[in-house]
């Protein structure tokens, strides 16, 4: 009979932080695979496999707003400043020429929801 992992302790627990971002572009981007798909690339380019995987990423589908090119990136707290860096380097997506402007970083996704107003 296999034994049940103990669950961590919250205070061994990656700390996250939500950053709030918005895309600006001469046309509207719908599309959130092809947003997913170009943070992604430059955050590889920028951190390297082992950065990526340290930083925790993770954009969040389901609130982004592909009306107001609005959405909501999980990292962990350590590594804001290179995801903020990241974005600031894409530079475009689809061929499309955009900038990638993060707006609020929260430790709470309610607070950072309401600041992407998704």
């Amino acid at each position: 009979m296999a034994k049940k992992l103990k669950p961590i302790l919250p205070t061994l627990r990656e700390k996250k932080r939500y950053l709030a971002f918005e895309i600006i572009s001469k046309s509207q981007i719908k599309d959130f695979s092809a947003v997913s798909s170009a943070v992604w690339a430059n955050l590889l380019s920028f951190l390297g496999e082992y950065g990526a995987a340290k930083a925790g990423i993770w954009l969040l589908p389901d609130k982004y707003d592909s009306k107001k090119q609005r959405g909501i990136i999980r990292v962990a707290n350590k590594c804001v400043n290179e995801l903020k860096a990241s974005l600031a380097l894409t530079n475009s997506i689809e061929g499309q020429d955009v900038i990638i402007r993060s707006v609020h970083v929260s430790g709470i996704l309610s607070k950072a929801a309401k600041h992407a107003a998704v």
